[in-house]
């Protein structure tokens, strides 16, 4: 079932910018690169460390707390299989932007 949620447009982040986003138990770190929006969970699956104060660097965010980096479109480790951040998909309808914070899980990354 989708949990589609408008995201309030002062959370909506600029271009190169990033904003923490929180909807009843989730806690989520918007991220806009280049003009496309990432979501993914703020806690690093690891320890728990927020993810919203990580350095970026392209696409991959490193966990401030002990340097595991993720990809922000899949949520995964690069070249490690199985263990990542949970990704959420973004969708701007018109000025509105939406978040579908169905349970989610990383992907798989593509060969």
């Amino acid at each position: 079932m989708t949990r589609l949620v408008e995201i309030p447009s002062e959370k909506v982040p600029v271009v190169g910018g990033r904003s923490l986003f929180r909807h009843d138990e989730k806690c989520v770190v918007l991220f806009n690169l280049d003009g496309t929006l990432y979501a993914i969970d703020d806690s690093c699956p690891h320890k728990g460390a927020s993810l919203f104060s990580g350095k970026l660097d392209g696409r991959l965010l490193q966990c401030p707390a002990h340097g595991l980096r993720f990809d922000l479109a899949t949520g995964c480790i690069p070249n490690l299989y199985g263990f990542g951040v949970a990704t959420y998909p973004v969708e701007q309808r018109g000025e509105a932007c939406f978040i579908d914070l169905s349970d989610s899980r990383p992907q798989e990354p593509s060969a």
